[in-house]
């Protein structure tokens, strides 16, 4: 996803100077404009905003708190696309105070690169003005919020409705195929209902066929649905649902399907097998 963002911001002319925590990973950026910065100090001096995308809070905060608060212009706009917990969304805010927004992104890489994504900005307005020609480059659909919690949590909350329409898609299929029907059966059946949201559409032909390729790890679908657990239950709140689709997420990354999209969900319904 990261690759993207900053792709999509070298087509729209901006000036992108990107690192990665994994050598070689930049290259493809590189080629197409970026300059590759030899690391978080290099990356972030003169800019006007820095942006990170990565893995879990705890990448997040290894980076931000460290190596980025030390080497950031006082001008310097922090943007942070990484789907975190709200509680990090506060830390950063406090660490970076007036120049910090949350602004996780829907949508998939691909979106990005079209600039069909949808971005959730979080934080004071005079902030997210300021990131305006970035907001542009990237989408045509900015949903403000007041705060970097509550981008956070509305991010939050859309992923776990994915995460949720897997699994309810993967266990359609089961049902399917243990009553007898064919996959031509069930791709005509449900392939193309109405009622499939585009996240799910994009994956239908992966989880019928059983690819392992895409973007949004299981690994990383058990952390988020995580997250939403912990939201709700800073409120007293029960997902019995929730707790039940992270639990398939972790037997997932669990059984070697860790790195493959969250698609893989679905070979864990295996027909005559019990799971």
């Amino acid at each position: 996803m990261g690759r993207a963002i900053a792709g999509r911001l070298v087509a729209g002319g901006h000036n992108v100077a990107v690192w990665n925590r994994t050598p070689g990973k930049a290259g493809e950026i590189v080629s197409a404009g970026a300059m590759e910065a030899a690391g978080i100090a290099d990356a972030a001096t003169g800019a006007d905003v820095v942006i990170t995308m990565l893995a879990n809070d705890d990448a997040v905060r290894a980076v931000a708190l460290g190596a980025l608060r030390s080497a950031i212009g006082g001008q310097t706009v922090y943007v942070d696309c990484s789907t975190v917990s709200p509680e990090l969304g506060a830390e950063l805010a406090a660490a970076f105070p007036g120049r910090y927004v949350a602004m996780p992104v829907l949508g998939s890489p691909a979106a990005v690169e079209a600039g069909t994504s949808a971005l959730l900005a979080g934080g004071d307005t005079g902030v997210v003005d300021r990131i305006r020609p970035v907001v542009a480059s990237l989408s045509g659909t900015a949903r403000r919020y007041d705060t970097a919690q509550l981008a956070i949590t509305a991010k939050l909350a859309t992923n776990l409705l994915l995460l949720s329409e897997v699994v309810a898609l993967a266990e359609s299929f089961a049902v399917g195929r243990s009553g007898g029907l064919r996959d031509d059966q069930l791709r005509d059946l449900l392939g193309a209902s109405s009622v499939l949201p585009a996240g799910l559409a994009n994956r239908f032909e992966d989880m019928l066929t059983g690819s392992q390729d895409g973007w949004w790890a299981t690994a990383l679908g058990a952390k988020d649905a995580g997250l939403a657990l912990d939201v709700a239950a800073a409120a007293q709140v029960e997902l019995p649902a929730a707790r039940a689709v992270r639990q398939r997420y972790e037997e997932a990354a669990s059984s070697g399907l860790r790195d493959a999209d969250i698609a893989a969900v679905a070979q864990l319904y295996q027909v005559g097998a019990a799971h």
